[in-house]
């Protein structure tokens, strides 16, 4: 199981790093590409740190990769300017680029899955619908803090911080932007709880929840 995390750390870093690093050229904004891909450069470190106490499962590390891709792209265009998230707006006919929507629902559903983990492997939450509870109110207060940090970077960097907040003239983005967290949270529960107890039981400290 160990050599299994590894390789999939291994891939996980690879593709982090060689994203980071072509991101890292030419991107929109320098501050704002900092501000973006910060989560990546903390959890890296994180997670070789932990490799052998606590090992992931293979569907949370590919989730963690893909969660690392979305803020990388961010930081590159930065949110309000990524062209996948125009070509959404012009096939939905939306009024904003929502790119920045697809990055907090990651927000919810990836941090969600690292939550379950956690907390089923420990043993600390009995019984599934206590469990689900406990993952959704963890995934809101992880997005809280975010919105919170977004706040802090508006009043320390003033019109610096425009490009990381992204909010495009909407009055309501912080709170939709907690809802779509939410939304991922519950996406992930509901799609993936199955295939991820499936995988923690394959781990050496498996715990059912």
């Amino acid at each position: 199981m160990e050599n299994s995390a590894l390789k999939h750390l291994s891939g996980l870093s690879l593709l982090c790093l060689l994203a980071l690093g072509i991101s890292a050229i030419n991107p929109f904004d320098r501050t704002t590409w900092w501000l973006e891909v910060a989560p990546v450069l903390i959890a890296l470190p994180i997670l070789w740190d932990t490799r052998r106490r606590f090992p992931l499962t293979p569907l949370l590390y590919a989730c963690i990769g893909l969660h690392a891709l979305v803020l990388i792209i961010g930081g590159t265009y930065s949110y309000a300017r990524v062209p996948f998230g125009f070509e959404l707006q012009s096939w939905l006919g939306l009024s904003r680029n929502p790119y920045d929507k697809i990055g907090h629902f990651t927000q919810g559903f990836v941090p969600a899955l690292v939550a379950r983990e956690i907390l089923v492997r420990g043993g600390y939450v009995q019984g599934k619908k206590m469990l689900a509870f406990v993952v959704i109110c963890i995934v809101l207060a992880i997005s809280a803090s975010y919105e919170l940090i977004e706040w802090g970077a508006a009043l320390a960097l003033g019109q610096g911080a425009d490009e990381f907040l992204g909010t495009q003239g909407d009055p309501w983005d912080t709170q939709s932007d907690m809802a779509f967290a939410l939304l991922g949270g519950i996406v992930a529960l509901w799609g993936l709880s199955r295939w991820q107890d499936r995988q923690i039981a394959q781990l050496p400290d498996a715990t059912s929840p």
